[in-house]
Parts: structure tokens; C-alpha cells; sequence
């Protein structure tokens, strides 16, 4: 089984940072794309950034150079450093693996999520 766990949530100021952290445990045998997401109240689940196991990454059109996301393969770990956080960018983001290569196969996880909220 495999289970994805977010970290770093939190309380931050407009204008602020934070960094995400998730950590992807159990069986597998290989990660290849591995994504954040974000779901506001009331607004539909989007995607903030994706990276492959390569380091390829992309973003949503509302980062706009604020966020960076990578991964440390070792580690089985993918990160979002948040700067320049707006009230605009509170919501419960999602760590999601898009392609966890198990015994049964590819298949896609989601971690529980963290909540950001941007307040002053």
C-alpha cells in the first residue's frame, strides 16, 4: 500500500512563505510524475505544479514565478516552497502521485492534505 503524507501547512502572512513537503511511503518500485494541487472552498481541486522523475516541472497559470516545486528522489520526497503568498492562495493543497509503479501496476495517489491559510 501506498500512502502520501503532506507537511508544513500553516498560518502565513500576505506576502509570506511556506514550504510543503510530502512524503510518499509503502511498496512501490518507481515515481514518476508527482504533482500538488489545490482546492479552495467552494472552487473546484486545480493544479499548482507537477514534476517529473527527470526534474521537468510546470506550473499553473496563477503561480506566476512564486512557486517552486522539486523532488529528492532518494528520499521519495516532493517539496512547493510558496513565496509571495496572497489571500488568494488559501486552500487545502494535495500532494498527488500521478504514476507510483507497484506490484498491481500505475496508479495514482492522493495525500490527506495540508491547509494553507494567507491572513493577516
Amino acid at each position: 500500500q501506498v500512502q502520501l503524507v503532506e507537511s508544513g501547512g500553516g498560518l502565513v502572512q500576505p506576502g509570506g512563505s511556506l514550504r510543503l513537503s510530502c512524503v510518499v511511503s509503502g511498496r512501490f518500485f518507481s515515481i514518476n510524475i508527482m504533482c500538488w494541487y489545490r482546492q479552495a472552498p467552494g472552487k473546484q481541486r486545480e493544479l499548482v505544479a507537477d514534476i517529473t522523475s527527470d526534474g521537468s516541472a510546470n506550473y499553473g497559470d496563477f503561480v506566476k514565478g512564486r512557486f517552486t516545486i522539486s523532488r529528492d528522489n532518494a528520499k521519495n520526497m516532493v517539496y512547493l516552497q510558496m513565496d509571495s503568498l496572497n489571500p488568494e492562495d488559501t486552500a487545502v493543497y494535495y500532494c498527488h502521485g500521478n504514476s507510483i509503479f507497484t506490484i498491481q501496476g500505475w496508479s495514482d495517489y492522493w495525500g490527506q492534505g495540508t491547509q494553507v491559510t494567507v491572513s493577516s
